[in-house]
């Protein structure tokens, strides 16, 4: 069962942590959830092919505190902060709440399954070969200190006619051992002959303490 069930929510409270934080009142939850979701939307949107692994929402009553994880900051924070306030005004008419923002470097973009996800994505939507792609993120990522990586690609690659799937992958990566720290990334390539689907999954080794915060 361990290929079926998403490897981060899985390990939520074991070795990952919760993206979001928030405790509304009574009866607004489904009120906070919806914000949430249209908030990552809207984030993901505006910075396709920044690399921005993750969002990280802090809110209460009227007000939300955001942490981008992005492998290329200064392209979202722009020159002394300039980027960053016109993000907030445009959040803040958006949503109609106030927002805090804070921007953090992924320390190895190399190892992160979002950011490699993205790589190869934008590789198999300008042409390149999906094999090429695969195999050079595998290849970096265990240069860069990665225990095991899996890529899975699904659909009509390279233009054929019948659909299928190819798995790439070097190293170890053990699904099922929930003290494992696996990173799991999930994205779609636009292609002329259709869409084609992208699975990361990155192993960067066992986490003991429940208490540690993972999440490269």
């Amino acid at each position: 069962m361990g290929q079926k069930v998403n490897p981060n929510g899985i390990r939520i409270g074991i070795v990952k942590s919760w993206d979001s934080t928030w405790f509304p009142p009574k009866g607004s939850y489904a009120k906070y959830l919806l914000q949430d979701t249209a908030i990552r939307k809207y984030l993901t949107k505006l910075f396709k092919g920044l690399g921005v692994a993750r969002v990280e929402i802090q809110a209460t009553e009227g007000t939300a505190t955001i942490t981008i994880h992005a492998a290329k900051p200064g392209l979202i924070i722009g020159q002394q902060g300039s980027k960053i306030e016109e993000l907030r005004i445009k959040l803040e008419k958006e949503f109609g709440i106030k927002f805090g923002i804070n921007v953090v470097e992924i320390p190895k973009p190399a190892i992160n399954a979002f950011v490699i996800a993205e790589s190869v994505s934008q590789q198999v939507e300008r042409r390149i070969s999906y094999r090429r792609a695969a195999k050079v993120a595998i290849d970096k990522a265990l240069e860069a200190g990665a225990k095991g990586i899996k890529i899975k690609l699904g659909g009509r690659l390279n233009g054929v006619e019948i659909a299928r799937s190819e798995f790439f992958s070097k190293g170890r990566v053990p699904l099922q051992t929930l003290r494992a720290n696996i990173e799991y990334a999930y994205l779609i390539a636009n292609t002329t002959y259709g869409t084609i689907g992208i699975k990361v999954w990155v192993y960067h080794g066992d986490v003991f303490s429940r208490t540690k915060k993972t999440g490269k």
